[in-house]
């Protein structure tokens, strides 16, 4: 199986050397991954400037290069660029679990997304913003789910969330807004833009913020499409 890693935390994150490291173990790995921190960028490309990809030494066994640019765009030089296909695409392991609205921020989830909308699946994950100790904890399980159950065929793209905790695995919806953002002035004309969590536990196992706060990982089916189905079908015979 060819793999393809990227993420939104940088080539230098230690989110990735733990992924590119474990998945040497399921294929053979490439990855592309932005030169800085991207986080927040969603699915955002970058095509008003000349871009510096460059190769670098991560890993034995593993082909890397580093990318001025997001996490949508890493994908896109992968297959356009160097013209080659992927069986599957997985990102992160971000630093900060990405759950609920929050969920559409996310470059973690956004390089997926490009995925799909280039014909490959992906899984998307993300973990404790403090340690990695559960990602390694439940990383290999979670991935043996989805395959095992043959997720892929129900659903190209997931997202996972990989707590410290127990690591009982659920399949989830998207709950509501996870984090709430403010700008906060500095002066001189300059502001900058924090927030705190604000989901609390509804007690609703069906929901990725609920589940992952009970210490579940939490795998979620995502569409990257945008038609809303239900107007469509209540009003596209108007025109008739």
């Amino acid at each position: 199986m060819r793999i393809l890693i990227t993420n939104d935390d940088g080539i230098n994150a230690p989110g990735i050397a733990l992924l590119a490291e474990w998945a040497r173990t399921k294929g053979e790995v490439t990855v592309v991954a932005p030169k800085v921190e991207q986080s927040g960028k969603s699915h955002a490309i970058d095509f008003t400037r000349p871009i510096e990809i460059k190769k670098v030494d991560l890993m034995e066994g593993v082909r890397a290069y580093s990318m001025d640019s997001t996490p949508a765009d890493c994908i896109r030089f992968a297959v356009l660029g160097m013209n080659e296909r992927y069986d599957l695409i997985l990102s992160g392991i971000n630093r900060g679990f990405n759950l609920g609205k929050d969920i559409v921020y996310s470059g973690t989830a956004g390089a997926i997304f490009e995925g799909g909308r280039l014909g490959i699946p992906g899984i998307a994950f993300s973990t404790d913003p403090t340690t990695l100790d559960g990602a390694r904890a439940h990383l290999d399980r979670a991935y043996n789910f989805i395959m095992d159950n043959n997720l892929l065929e129900e659903s190209m793209l997931y997202n996972v969330n990989l707590p410290n905790d127990h690591g009982k695995i659920r399949i989830t919806k998207q709950g509501g807004i996870y984090f709430h953002d403010e700008f906060r002035y500095l002066g001189d004309d300059i502001w900058e833009q924090t927030g705190y969590i604000v989901s609390e536990n509804e007690g609703d196992s069906e929901l990725d913020t609920d589940s992952v706060r009970d210490g579940f990982v939490s795998i979620t089916p995502l569409n990257s499409g945008r038609t809303n189905f239900t107007a469509y079908d209540k009003i596209k015979n108007i025109c008739k």
